[in-house]
């Protein structure tokens, strides 16, 4: 798994993240530890390897970043287990008031979507989960798709996952689930990709409703909306604040957030960009991407 892993657009991330020598770097999104190493790196390379506060909910992710990170940079690292939205706690219990920059990469990690036990995979067969914490309580997958209404279910897919035929899905679950409550990911994917006809050229029939579940089971919209503010009250005035974004609501989010501080005076866009070519050749799941940074001109305003 961690020969596999490629961080997303990891050049472009560590320049408008501007490191420099022994510099601090809040990743909230901490996955394999791709850009925390990169930035460690480059911190070392001019002159001495920096610090890293790294958040991520998932334990297992947490545990094999903080492996890597320690054995190429020994105690340059502090883990936290939770999320971004607790940034000000996780810099404080690295021992700092403040970090030189911040990095959100957002949705679901390569470990999460290559581990057909987690569930967030429609290719693969595991449990219906889909959550980024697995020791957490929160409602899984399964709960959603057998529980909620079929108006409730339509709203999900349309909201969340901008699926034009979410009355067609929603209808084809809510019939299926009286047969049987659905337990596993394949047959969701079946139910979906019957009920709207078949693959539609690259892109698989549930790619949409299997994005609006994992985005409801793991409230990733509502955690951005409030972690945002909570990871740019952590970076110092001339800091950088940078997030990587993988589908049109989270980019909204992040852009409108951007441009509001901007508004305000609290940021200084530095960086709008998408990757290259060469890089969705050899990374498929960067295709998405967009990577939006800017400086914190005014803390206290960035709130």
């Amino acid at each position: 798994m961690i020969a596999t892993h490629r961080p997303v657009m990891p050049k472009e991330t560590i320049d408008a993240l501007a490191p420099t020598a022994g510099a601090s770097l809040f990743d909230g999104t901490l996955g394999l530890g791709g850009h925390a190493l990169a930035w460690l790196d480059a911190t070392a390379r001019l002159g001495r390897a920096g610090r890293v506060v790294g958040v991520d909910r998932d334990r297992a992710a947490l545990s094999l970043a903080r492996s890597r990170i320690d054995a190429a940079f020994p105690g340059c690292a502090g883990t936290h287990h939770g999320s971004y939205e607790e940034a000000p706690a996780a810099v404080l219990g690295a021992g700092l008031a403040e970090v030189d920059a911040a990095l959100l990469d957002l949705g679901a990690s390569s470990l999460q979507l290559d581990s057909p036990e987690r569930g967030f995979s429609f290719q693969a067969g595991g449990p219906l989960d889909m959550r980024m914490d697995p020791d957490g309580k929160g409602p899984t997958a399964a709960d959603i798709v057998n529980s909620r209404t079929l108006p409730e279910l339509e709203r999900i897919f349309f909201e969340f996952g901008e699926e034009p035929m979410a009355h067609r899905a929603a209808t084809a679950i809510a019939v299926e689930r009286a047969r049987a409550p659905f337990r596993d990911t394949l047959r969701l994917a079946e139910t979906v990709s019957r009920a709207l006809g078949g693959r539609r050229g690259r892109m698989h029939p549930a790619t949409r409703v299997f994005q609006a579940l994992r985005i409801e089971v793991n409230d990733e919209i509502g955690r951005l909306r409030r972690g945002l503010p909570a990871v740019a009250s952590t970076v110092r005035d001339g800091g950088r604040f940078a997030v990587l974004s993988f589908h049109r609501l989270e980019d909204r989010e992040v852009k409108g957030f951007f441009r509001d501080g901007q508004d305000r005076g609290a940021f200084r866009e530095v960086c709008d960009a998408a990757p290259s070519r060469d890089e969705v050749a050899a990374n498929p799941r960067s295709r998405s991407a967009r990577l939006r940074a800017v400086v914190v001109v005014r803390k206290e305003a960035a709130r």
